[in-house]
């Protein structure tokens, strides 16, 4: 392997992407809506639920038919503490998971259905580098930056939800294991399924809108993993995020496999 060579095109991806608005304006928009607006949002929402003379007893009676390893996690917090705990340390876990698959997928739309866009992908392909170099090259270029910008978003956020909710909760309660476990095995692996499901879709697509398009369907299991939490069908705790980082990786690597199979260059270059 050419590591030299598939850090120069790695290089030359992420310089892209920082010139391209279109990409890069999701990447900044959406973690700061969910790191910052968000906890603040939930911090004060017992403060307004209160002066307007409402109050949380729906909240209350959902939280007494969740499973009873999540009503003992919330065990000693009155229901003004309890709300900002549900949203933020366990309502937000499974969205949190969108800004990787966001970050990977966007950029791995324009690596590879935007060089064919940018009518730049015929003089890469002709690179003297190999096939399993170049999709080697293609996969860090959308990677690297997806858990970049997510462990700098957990950061930020870790930060904002102690800040938002110290009024409340009178201590230092962000992050807790789950959250760790969360961020440093699922996160990883929920970028790269971004890229794999992006992988199959951008070699077919003729350009980044199409690609990313098509490949918004994999924030659905995100979706359903919320859905799941509010139904009271499960919670995040240590098992789950450890058996759900476990999945992903395998999906990960039949995706990847996949995508190394249809990453032929003589295929791609017959479509320029």
């Amino acid at each position: 392997m050419n590591w030299r060579a598939i850090f120069a095109i790695v290089r030359k991806d992420l310089k892209v992407v920082l010139q391209n608005k279109g990409v890069l304006l999701p990447i900044v928009i959406i973690p700061l809506a969910l790191f910052v607006v968000l906890p603040w949002m939930a911090a004060f929402a017992p403060r307004l639920v209160n002066m307007a003379g409402a109050s949380f007893d729906e909240l209350d009676k959902l939280i007494a038919h969740m499973p009873a390893g999540f009503q003992v996690s919330l065990a000693g917090f009155n229901l003004d503490q309890k709300v900002i705990v549900f949203f933020l340390v366990y309502m937000l876990a499974p969205i949190f998971l969108i800004i990787p698959l966001m970050v990977a997928s966007v950029i791995a739309a324009d690596s590879f259905a935007g060089e064919r866009e940018r009518k730049t992908l015929e003089a890469l392909l002709y690179s003297p580098t190999t096939d399993l170099e170049l999709f080697t090259a293609k996969l860090m270029s959308a990677w690297l930056p997806a858990i970049g910008v997510s462990l700098i978003g957990f950061l930020l956020y870790s930060i904002m939800v102690n800040a938002a909710g110290w009024s409340v909760m009178g201590q230092i309660f962000f992050p807790n294991l789950m959250w760790l476990a969360l961020v440093f095995w699922v996160v990883p692996a929920a970028a790269g399924l971004g890229i794999g499901v992006m992988v199959l879709v951008s070699l077919r697509a003729q350009g980044f809108q199409d690609a990313y398009q098509m490949g918004s369907v994999v924030v659905v299991p995100v979706l359903l993993l919320v859905f799941g939490q509010v139904s009271g069908v499960m919670y995040f705790n240590i098992p789950v995020v450890l058996l759900l980082g476990l999945a992903v990786w395998l999906l990960n690597g039949l995706l990847l496999w996949l995508g190394n199979r249809s990453f032929q260059r003589g295929k791609l270059i017959a479509r320029v």
